[in-house]
């Protein structure tokens, strides 16, 4: 009997242990002893909205609300490629729709693309299910010629994103809304010089500049903004690698 009772124990004791029982003995550490995972505070998620990125670092990131003329926008591209920058393009829907060629072509670049809303209207005035809606319409074009609805959205004609309209993007997959410290106005065609200089003086590292595809003075100053930027040792480069 003493027997059979000593093996029973053993059998339990065993199977308790395989089981994952409790009162097993065990020396894994604790999850309060792990050390610090330093990546994890690098990738700490951004606010709502940004206008700009680190200051610490000779980095700058021109962006171009995307949309205008197909030939105008080549040759943005054209001269990009040529002074070796990777920019950001918030494509339009609309615009992206009728022109996906281009998107993948901005793509092929280097560049990213964002999203513009769907038809570029007043999103500030929307109702919110209507600004939800602007914003999954163009996303879902982005999608299309990518394969994914991209990592910025920068609302249409408002620099800053009102807390509705942060909450319509995060809610359609954007968590951060891009707006900019820098803003030349060149949508108002003052000519590639301007662009040039009010760009320059206002720009300083970690900057977010604001530019428009389908103006030729923005075509024309590309080069020299180019040039510019480096003589100051600035990098330009796409928003994503500005904070990264």
């Amino acid at each position: 009997m003493q027997r059979r009772d000593a093996l029973h124990a053993i059998t339990g004791l065993a199977l308790g242990a395989i089981a994952g029982c409790t009162d097993a003995p065990h020396h894994f550490a604790s999850p309060t002893t792990a050390p610090p995972n330093p990546s994890r505070a690098a990738e700490a998620p951004l606010p709502g909205e940004v206008r700009h990125g680190p200051r610490d670092r000779p980095r700058v990131a021109l962006t171009f609300h995307g949309q205008g003329d197909p030939g105008l926008v080549t040759d943005l591209l054209d001269e990009l490629d040529r002074g070796g920058a990777r920019v950001t393009v918030l494509a339009v829907g609309t615009w992206l729709a009728a022109q996906p060629a281009l998107g993948r072509r901005i793509l092929a670049g280097g560049h990213e693309l964002g999203n513009h809303t769907q038809h570029h209207a007043d999103i500030k005035t929307m109702k919110p299910e209507l600004a939800y809606a602007e914003i999954t319409h163009c996303a879902g074009v982005i999608q299309g010629v990518s394969g994914s609805i991209g990592r910025w959205f920068r609302p249409s004609r408002t620099p800053h994103a009102t807390p509705m309209i942060q909450a319509a993007a995060r809610r359609a997959g954007y968590p951060t809304c891009l707006s900019y410290d820098v803003d030349p106005r060149d949508f108002t065609d003052p000519g590639a010089s301007a662009i040039v200089t009010a760009t320059l003086a206002a720009v300083r590292p970690g900057s977010i500049v604001s530019l428009h595809c389908g103006h030729q003075g923005t075509v024309s100053a590309i080069g020299p903004l180019l040039a510019g930027l480096r003589a100051r040792a600035l990098q330009p480069v796409t928003t994503s690698e500005l904070f990264a």
